[in-house]
């Protein structure tokens, strides 16, 4: 378990007020004491008593400090100047200027023209994606865009062409059986549902295995989370669906699925085994580079069950084909009844968001991607946003419709988007770019206006993203612990303060709020998770409170409840007939000898994104991505540790820093993307890393439904980098 404190130096001879909060520095939203002197952070820690954390931080959240203290904070807005350097100015100008030309880009070109792109770090406050999608449908743009649509875009529509669950798929905590393909939630602080979430993760997996729950983890990495697997697949990147596809084939040629349940709501049954047939565990293993004991010893693991999921993370669902690895992994799940059934209480209390059915049955299978049309490969919009691997190609080609303004909240394009160079001409061709960030990132170095916002402890927040992936109900609630440094603003007030200047509003779940005087961000919060299961109020007066009978009660269906789960549609049908006829490659025709190697994402303790290294207590963890390979790939290629290695695509190259670990599979090469700078060559590969979205192309290896742009499982050539003399 990890709670020591972390302290800051200061001159101060007050005593420090303590005060208690939960981290927004990632999703897992840890709760946190705080000692303030003098409104200055002196130091954080974990709270031991929490019911639900049990004292647990990470890394990342015990920086906080130096976070609130960092010399280098952007603490008010600031204007380009025409010679490109910068000059601050006062909030209101700044927003009057920004406003101004919004204005003139609506009535030039029209609405959709705004766009906004909410990035990881507006993720960590609960108020910043509903304001910016409130913000969008005030002015009737559609052009609203978030990371979602970057990393896992498949997870939330695999439910709707297969057909949904109303209650749900089974809870983590009394699973008999879990298997993790391709996350690693112990770094990440993440899982799918059903899967362990970032709440005191090592303690919570010992006592799981300690209670007899088996554990199958895939992944071509090592990983911390595989050093508790009973079964460690060690897959060959890309290829997850035939993995799949070959343990539907085992469940079904030896009866293990659930007969009953797959009669009362599975159709197409006989077409889904007659899709699966093929992939024969000789094939399969071949393929995957494994070993058909395994294959079948994890197969049969699994469906033995009798309880528990599998999920996938960003590993497969950055990979070729996500969206049909993303269904493959619901149906195994699917046909083997691992269902919430009538009388099963669900583990989580979603209690920010409203009541909705919790029966025992399926919701009909529809569209997936039914939203406004992209102009842009055929793509639409989906839940709500359109997708952002478009977002790029939208700005730069010409026509109705073309973006020319773009607000970043939180987020790093520059070194985040797929295809580094397109996504660099596509930012320098817009007429006007707004970045709203606390620290100058590579994006921010091209904005027109950078505008300073709140940090985590200078505002009231809710952990909305955690109250869907909670072991139990859980609530808590933060006060700003801390006066705001400068002029900075709430994620909400930039959009509400440019709303209100163009005349138009901020329709939120719970109304728009007067225009004319700022509201609080309290009411902000409110009106974002109106109608939501637990009243805010309640929210604010039960802060680190677990609620265990405020578990939802999965009901009985409804008498004439006849829709069934379609495991087998055409498209992703013919998709998968495709898997054994062509390799699993971001592009098409990539030769496997010119490119032998696999490039996959991984996630780093230290950082969540491109966000961490500019803080002192995390440079030290390291100031680049290295290009992780095992040992004797690296003899093989005449290189050893802190070589610089050049890392070749179809599409580009980049340079890495050779890092032997023998937890890699044979050739791999596992790297963390989101860094780097906005420079298309390497030079200061050592102190900044090197972003390896710019090895994939935005016109190649695109999903067809999603549009995410393939970045992981890589084809790539591997040499060691000529340095200069």
């Amino acid at each position: 378990m990890e709670h020591a404190s972390t302290t800051t130096t200061t001159n101060a001879a007050a005593e420090p007020q303590t005060k208690t909060t939960f981290c927004r520095v990632c999703h897992a939203s840890c709760p946190m004491e705080v000692d303030v002197v003098d409104n200055r952070v002196i130091a954080v820690r974990g709270v031991i008593d929490d019911p639900l954390f049990e004292g647990y931080t990470c890394i990342k959240g015990r920086q906080i400090p130096d976070q609130m203290a960092d010399p280098n904070r952007i603490r008010g807005p600031l204007r380009r100047r025409p010679d490109g350097t910068f000059e601050a100015v006062g909030s209101p100008e700044a927003l009057d200027e920004i406003a101004a030309e919004l204005r003139r880009i609506i009535d030039t070109y029209g609405p959709r023209a705004v766009a906004s792109y909410t990035g990881t770090g507006g993720y960590q406050n609960s108020v910043a994606v509903p304001a910016a999608r409130a913000f969008h449908q005030g002015l009737d743009s559609v052009s609203f865009y978030t990371s979602v649509t970057i990393d896992q875009p498949a997870k939330g529509l695999a439910g709707l062409r297969l057909g949904g669950w109303e209650a749900g798929y089974q809870n983590f905590t009394d699973s008999d059986v879990h298997m993790a393909i391709g996350y690693n939630s112990m770094v990440s602080s993440y899982a799918p549902i059903g899967g362990l979430q970032g709440t005191n993760p090592f303690v919570v997996m010992r006592r799981r295995k300690a209670e007899g729950m088996k554990l199958i983890v895939i992944d071509p990495r090592r990983t911390e989370l595989a050093g508790f697997a009973d079964i460690h697949l060690q897959i060959r990147p890309g290829e997850d669906p035939t993995l799949l596809a070959g343990m539907i084939r085992i469940v079904l040629e030896e009866g293990l699925q659930d007969h009953e349940f797959c009669e009362r709501w599975v159709d197409q049954m006989d077409e889904l085994a007659a899709a699966v047939e093929p992939f024969t565990l000789d094939v399969v293993a071949e393929r995957c580079q494994l070993d058909p004991d395994d294959i079948v010893a994890a197969a049969r693991m699994f469906a033995a069950g009798p309880k528990g999921t599998a999920g996938t993370g960003t590993g497969p669902n950055m990979a070729s084909r996500s969206s049909l690895t993303e269904h493959l992994v619901v149906v195994l799940n699917t046909v083997l009844g691992r269902v919430n059934r009538e009388g099963d209480l669900l583990e989580n209390g979603l209690l920010l968001y409203p009541e909705t059915p919790l029966r025992a049955q399926v919701t009909a299978p529809r569209s997936p991607a039914n939203g406004p049309p992209s102009r842009i490969r055929d793509l639409r919009g989906y839940r709500g946003e359109m997708p952002t691997a478009a977002l790029a190609e939208e700005i730069l080609t010409p026509g109705e419709g073309r973006v020319r303004a773009l607000i970043v909240s939180g987020g790093n394009p520059a070194v985040a988007f797929p295809d580094q160079e397109l996504t660099l001409e596509a930012l320098a061709d817009l007429e006007l770019l707004v970045v709203i960030d606390y620290r100058m990132t590579p994006t921010a170095e091209l904005a027109d206006y950078v505008i300073a916002p709140t940090l985590a402890l200078e505002r009231a927040d809710v952990p909305h993203l955690m109250d869907r992936w909670f072991r139990q109900p859980y609530t808590n609630y933060t006060e700003p612990v801390v006066e705001r440094d400068g002029d900075v603003l709430n994620e909400w007030e930039v959009f509400w303060e440019l709303a209100s200047r163009l005349g138009s509003t901020l329709p939120l779940p719970g109304g728009s709020p007067d225009m004319s005087a700022r509201p609080s961000t309290d009411e902000i919060i409110d009106r974002s998770y109106a109608g939501s299961r637990m009243p805010l109020d309640e929210v604010r007066a039960n802060q680190r409170v677990v609620h265990p009978h405020l578990r939802p009660v999965v009901q009985a269906a409804d008498e004439g409840a006849t829709a069934k789960f379609t495991p087998a549609p055409d498209d992703l049908m013919a998709e998968l007939a495709t898997v054994l006829t062509e390799a699993p490659s971001v592009f098409a025709g990539a030769d496997p000898a010119e490119f032998p190697f696999r490039l996959v994402s991984r996630r780093l303790k230290h950082v969540l994104n491109s966000t961490g290294t500019e803080l002192p207590g995390l440079a030290r963890k390291g100031t680049t991505n290295p290009a992780y390979m095992h040992p004797d790939d690296l003899v093989e290629l005449g290189l050893g540790a802190g070589d610089l290695v050049e890392i070749r695509s179809p599409r580009a190259v980049v340079t890495g820093v050779a890092e032997p670990a023998d937890d890699v599979k044979r050739g791999v090469i596992s790297m963390a993307h989101s860094w780097g700078g906005r420079a298309l060559t390497d030079e200061k590969v050592r102190d900044i890393g090197t972003p390896t979205s710019r090895l994939v192309s935005a016109d190649a290896g695109h999903d067809p439904v999603t549009g995410m742009v393939v970045s992981s499982a890589i084809p790539v050539a591997v040499r060691k980098a000529e340095v200069p003399a």
